[in-house]
């Protein structure tokens, strides 16, 4: 991509350990480093999921638009930490408070999910998050996640 506060999907594969069919983020359209960051998941008909929920009438399930937005402030995290993911720790999703949905995600829709860190403490961080639909919000939560050593 030609801007410096943009990252196409070669990019974020650098920035998040989630890989097909759990990668919930296709390209991040704006941030800025300590403040906030916009992605975008196209939302296509061959999603799996479409395939059980529900066979008469395609919807994304509400959870997993929250955790496209995990996955935006995992990003987020990562850029204003000016590092990566790594073998020895992850960024945990670890609260999910105030979550609304105001209206179903189908096939064809693009979602743009926006997320602003509000505070950061240590290892853990909260952000509100809101995922919109051709400007409409559809989703609305406020995310907390936490960097965790790991085993390896």
């Amino acid at each position: 991509m030609s801007s410096e506060n943009t990252m196409d999907i070669h990019e974020v594969l650098q920035y998040l350990p989630h890989r097909y069919p759990f990668l919930l983020v296709d390209k991040v359209i704006d941030f800025k480093e300590g403040e906030y960051l916009t992605a975008v998941k196209n939302v296509t008909f061959n999603e799996n999921y479409f395939t059980g929920h529900f066979p008469q009438r395609p919807v994304m399930p509400g959870v997993l638009i929250l955790e496209a937005l995990a996955q935006a402030t995992g990003i987020l995290s990562f850029k204003t930490n000016d590092s990566k993911p790594s073998d020895k720790s992850l960024y945990y999703f670890v609260a999910i408070d105030k979550a609304r949905f105001k209206q179903p995600v189908e096939p064809g829709d693009q979602l743009v999910l926006e997320v602003k860190i509000l505070k950061r403490k240590g290892p853990m961080w909260k952000f509100a998050a809101e995922a919109k639909v051709d400007g409409k919000a559809v989703a609305t939560a406020e995310l907390m996640c936490a960097e965790k050593e790991i085993d390896s």
